[in-house]
């Protein structure tokens, strides 16, 4: 899927495929959206998040390589504003799914993110802020074929911000008529509001 550039030695390659398919397909903000979105209103209404993921990740990225992303070390002030923003959001999020439990609820709802929004939401996740300063620290920094090594790892970025979130949404998709009887999607729902409550509580330890 990724040729081999010369920048990067296989070793190199090898971790960073790693550590992207294990913070890409380990549930978080995104996936838990995904998957709700796409067990209560279909796959197809989620496409606009999902679109929106890898490319609020690949600016992240780039503005990380840039050095923008040092600022968050820098000034903890933004770094809490960023947590408070991103702990809000979810929090927010995950009130709209504790109280969805019927697919009809759902259709008639304004639970959905669109494009804008779920590009908002990356700025406001610091879990993403931190890969992208991960992968700009750990392959980027110090090289000198800088700009030869983001062209290689920019479309790692993407392509498992896009096939992570798109698995995520298929599965609560093909999951909806399953969870349209009895009470399932009322506990689906809940557990992904759980699961959103969890991480906006695990982002506040941040500012201790």
């Amino acid at each position: 899927m990724f040729a081999f550039d010369s920048a990067l030695t296989p070793a190199e390659w090898s971790a960073l495929l790693l550590l992207a398919t294990a913070s890409s397909f380990t549930p978080g903000p995104n996936t838990a959206l995904s998957a709700a979105m796409g067990a209560n209103r279909g796959w197809r209404s989620a496409l606009p998040f999902i679109s929106a993921v890898p490319f609020g990740c690949g600016l992240i990225f780039t503005l990380c390589a840039l050095g923008v992303g040092g600022l968050l070390h820098e000034f903890p002030a933004l770094r809490g504003a960023l947590l408070l923003g991103g702990v809000g959001y979810l929090a927010w999020l995950a009130s709209k799914l504790w109280r969805s439990q019927h697919l009809r609820e759902a259709q008639n709802s304004d639970l959905s993110i669109g494009f804008g929004q779920g590009v908002v939401l990356q700025f406001l996740n610091i879990k993403v802020w931190m890969l992208e300063l991960s992968f700009v620290a750990g392959w980027l920094a110090g090289h000198a074929a800088f700009w030869s090594r983001f062209a290689a790892i920019l479309p790692v970025v993407l392509v498992f911000a896009l096939t992570s979130n798109l698995t995520y949404a298929w599965v609560g998709s093909a999951l909806r008529h399953w969870l349209a009887q009895g009470q399932r999607l009322l506990v689906f729902n809940r557990v992904m509001a759980t699961a959103l409550a969890l991480t906006a509580a695990w982002m506040l330890r941040g500012l201790a």
